[in-house]
């Protein structure tokens, strides 16, 4: 789409139309807006905010707009289990309810956003400047119509950019960060330990053959017996709706294949890949001037056609400079804005002016680059099929299940009113919050539903990703002291556990003064595991070992090669050495201080807008509709079922 533009507008250089393309969906991917996929009557209430609403169908648009985005991002497809890893739908819902909140701080602090600040912000976007000044509104206006945008939408939503930029300056303005603060952040950052350590690791200790005695155990039972539960379980009776059994009753047209088609071409398209490759050249205050003439000198020979990639593996400063500088397809995507919007402007085999970013100069050759094209029908077609046929099955599923609810609520009784409708309830069994029941609900949907009833209620249809669910709830067996014998097998695994734990940390005593220089030699022949790390910094995660504040206190006071004492990990007793320690320095720290307290700032702002934000919505009483978003979610990711 962006060759066409750029042929179409020959006023606006090619970089424009890309920051603007960006700025675009950035934009409608939050507030919605032109060119919206899929279906659009969903105007239910999925969840109110005040005295505000979101709507299923702000979130159904921002959910496909925003999985669209990560496709073309990723240069690929992507399927519903990288999706729901990824949590996307619940940081969409989160993202929407957190701006609606802000809006109604907003409303509430009587904040308005001005004609005249929504123009500033128009004028002063960076994708809208060409040779320092702005475009101009008539190139503005045309960038919007080219891409079917309303201009009084797409104003409307940058002028609640502006409001919300407003409340949370107004919320934070009183946050600082003391000189002390910001260097010990960039300590933590900075400050680093090349460390080796070994350990014996729980689980490959031998338990003791004799275990804990009887005695044993009912004194620890009788120590703390007040800690053991037997948690709440709920029964309920159930009728399961599965979606792939209604799918003999779904026929689906040629003509509905084709209509989603047209209707949905942005799912089917290739994005355009650019492979490119860099010239790194760092430079400091000192060596500034010097090294921006060395970049310009090699951009002069690499435009005039000497081998980029030779004068990379000559010259480049990064860990890419021995491929030639090769930075493929994707991986330049994570440098800086100026660094890639760079990239993003040139042609195939084009070189780059220098990019001057605040550590270094860069010069960019692009080595190969494709047009985005888009899936012929006849390739799609069985995947769009798929998807209309799971659609049609889920819509047939939720209407059975809705006449369902709606004679078990007249009868008062899921088990007539299921058995006059020909289904034949089942029972759950007792059921712990969030245990799973049946493979048709791996989550754990249905036992989290039975938590919010009254005995005999019955429930609203529970979605799960197989089907939907009718429940009655039938009884409920309250929390209660476990008896010795209902905790005697839990009472065994705590005990022999703490059994190996200390014969892993005794062991590690015992070897701690054999040990000699060649760790990762000795450690196999004593069973140990062995690991090493070259730059270890304060809350980083550790193999093993896990994310613990007292072993990064223990590696950075500890004297150089120099055994500690066992301590205790996450899987099990650890002795660890440090090698080497690298210090911060006060002089660098001075460089960069201005930017490291921005940082830290920004950080602070954020961790106390989280929690403004937590007390805001109780006092908002923010309410989500569970079984619309669950719905809807499923809606959504089914049509990336098929996908790899």
């Amino acid at each position: 789409m962006l060759k066409t533009m750029r042929r179409n507008v020959k006023s606006l250089k090619p970089i424009l139309w890309i920051v603007v393309a960006t700025f675009v969906v950035a934009i409608f991917a939050i507030w919605g807006g032109a060119g919206r996929l899929g279906e659009s009557n969903r105007t239910d209430t999925l969840a109110t905010v005040g005295g505000a609403r979101i709507s299923s169908d702000e979130f159904y648009q921002a959910l496909r707009q925003r999985l669209e985005a990560i496709r073309k991002q990723l240069g690929g497809e992507i399927n519903a289990g990288l999706i729901q890893q990824l949590g996307v739908p619940q940081q969409t819902l989160e993202q929407l309810v957190q701006q609606r909140l802000l809006l109604e701080i907003a409303s509430d602090m009587g904040l308005r956003a001005s004609d005249a600040e929504v123009r500033a912000k128009i004028m002063s976007f960076p994708g809208l400047q060409q040779d320092g000044k702005f475009v101009g509104f008539e190139n503005y206006k045309r960038a919007l119509e080219y891409n079917h945008i309303q201009l009084a939408e797409f104003e409307a939503s940058l002028r609640q950019d502006v409001l919300l930029g407003k409340v949370v300056d107004l919320l934070t303005a009183g946050l600082f960060v003391t000189d002390d603060e910001v260097w010990e952040s960039y300590r933590k950052q900075n400050d680093s330990v090349k460390i080796e350590y070994v350990v014996a690791e729980t689980a490959k200790i031998e338990a003791p053959a004799a275990g804990p005695s009887e005695a044993q155990l009912r004194a620890r039972y009788d120590g703390n017996a007040a800690a053991y539960k037997v948690a709440e379980k709920r029964t309920a009776d159930y009728v399961v709706l599965r979606q792939a059994d209604f799918k003999k009753e779904i026929k689906v047209k040629d003509e509905e294949v084709e209509k989603y088609y047209r209707d949905n071409t942005a799912q089917f398209q290739e994005p355009e890949t650019v492979k490119a490759s860099r010239i790194w050249l760092p430079f400091t205050a000192a060596d500034k001037d010097k090294v921006l003439a060395q970049a310009g000198d090699l951009r002069r020979r690499a435009a005039g056609g000497e081998d980029f990639a030779a004068l990379a593996r000559a010259n480049s400063k990064d860990d890419k400079a021995a491929a030639g500088g090769d930075w493929g397809a994707y991986d330049w995507r994570s440098l800086s804005a100026a660094e890639t919007a760079a990239v993003s402007g040139l042609d195939k085999d084009a070189v780059s002016e220098v990019v001057e970013t605040e550590t270094g100069a860069a010069v960019f050759k692009v080595t190969d680059k494709t047009a985005a094209v888009t899936k012929p029908l006849d390739e799609v077609k069985t995947t769009i099929k798929a998807a209309l046929e799971d659609e049609k099955a889920r819509a047939l599923v939720a209407e059975r299940l809705q006449s369902l609810e709606k004679a078990a609520r007249k009868e008062k009784s899921l088990d007539v009113a299921a058995q006059k409708q020909g289904y034949k309830p089942a029972s759950t069994g007792a059921l712990k919050r969030g245990d799973p029941l049946g493979d048709f609900d791996t989550s754990g949907a249905v036992s989290e539903a039975l938590f919010g009833l009254k005995e005999k209620e019955i429930s609203a249809p529970i979605v799960t990703y197989a089907g939907e669910v009718l429940a009655e709830l039938k009884a409920v067996e309250p929390e209660r002291p476990a008896k010795f014998e209902e905790v005697r097998d839990q009472l065994v695994l705590e005990m022999t556990d703490e059994l190996k734990r200390t014969a892993a940390r005794d062991r590690l005593r015992e070897i701690r003064a054999s040990l000699k220089e060649d760790w990762h030699i000795e450690a196999p022949k004593l069973k140990l595991e062995y690991k090493s790390v070259d730059a270890h910094k304060k809350e980083q995660y550790l193999s093993l070992v896990g994310e613990r504040s007292e072993i990064d206190a223990l590696l950075f006071s500890l004297p150089l090669k120099q055994a500690s004492e066992p301590v205790a990990v996450d899987e099990g007793y650890a002795i660890f050495r440090v090698l080497d320690r690298k210090a911060s320095s006060r002089e660098e720290f001075e460089k960069v201080k201005a930017t490291e307290r921005e940082t830290l700032l920004g950080d602070k702002k954020n961790r106390f807008l989280m929690s403004y934000m937590t007390k805001a919505r109780e006092e908002k009483k923010v309410k989500i509709n569970a079984e619309a978003y669950q719905r809807l979610s499923q809606d959504v990711l089914s049509r990336y079922s098929g996908q790899s």
